[in-house]
């Protein structure tokens, strides 16, 4: 994964705005219609459609499932999958993984879990500023991580969902971890002792979602010249 400098600033850059864009997987009720299997069989392989065809049942399957369910059953599914870093898997430095890469190639790096389980419980009716996307330092492990962190009410203690440690503790049972950026649709947080702490601007290009919302849009929909 990226340097810790390269994690801050990265957070910085997509900061305000960065979930802001619209995806379709960010989208309730949404549909994966043949057309959308097939091209992910056509890249991926059949393997890997039965993989997303899994999701995507468990994703129906939780809908009338209350909080503490979804969370567990979310991080579960997603936690199953292989951790390889970014270079090795997809020889870049730091690549953003759609939830369909990263279903259909069986494994990711800690952003790609925590991505892929943010959309899920939006997908799922977890309002947005319930969650966030934090980056945190893992101190035994001395390197930086991202994970999803639930707040049940605005000022309470997140539950954090995490591929490192699979089991949803508060945030004050993760003491292996020191937050350091949060962010959602909402804005970025300088984290406080992994709470609200205190909300931040950010400004600049969107470049790595923006090209994983591309990525996705493609497969939801096909090229646009289709």
């Amino acid at each position: 994964m990226r340097s810790m400098l390269t994690a801050v600033r990265s957070a910085v850059v997509v900061g305000c705005t960065l979930l802001a864009v619209t995806s379709p997987i960010a989208q309730q009720k949404t549909v994966f219609t043949p057309q959308v299997y097939a091209r992910i069989n056509s890249v991926y392989g059949k393997e890997a459609k039965e993989d997303v065809a899994k999701w995507r049942q468990l994703v129906t399957e939780l809908q009338s499932e209350d909080i503490d369910e979804k969370l567990y059953q979310i991080n579960r599914f997603f936690n199953r999958f292989d951790f390889v870093d970014d270079l090795v898997h997809w020889q870049q430095k730091d690549y953003w993984a759609t939830p369909i890469e990263f279903i259909s190639t069986g494994a990711g790096d800690c952003e790609d879990y925590t991505i892929a389980k943010y959309f899920s419980l939006i997908e799922l009716g977890v309002p947005e500023q319930q969650l966030r996307l934090m980056y945190v330092t893992a101190l035994e492990l001395r390197q930086p991580h991202m994970v999803l962190a639930y707040y049940k009410t605005p000022t309470s203690i997140p539950l954090v969902l995490d591929n490192i440690n699979r089991r949803i503790l508060p945030a004050n049972k993760r003491r292996d971890l020191s937050p350091i950026y949060s962010f959602n649709g909402n804005g970025l947080w300088a984290a406080k002792a992994m709470g609200t702490g205190r909300k931040l601007r950010g400004s600049g290009p969107m470049k790595m979602w923006d090209d994983m919302v591309e990525r996705l849009d493609r497969v939801m929909y096909g090229d646009k010249e289709e």
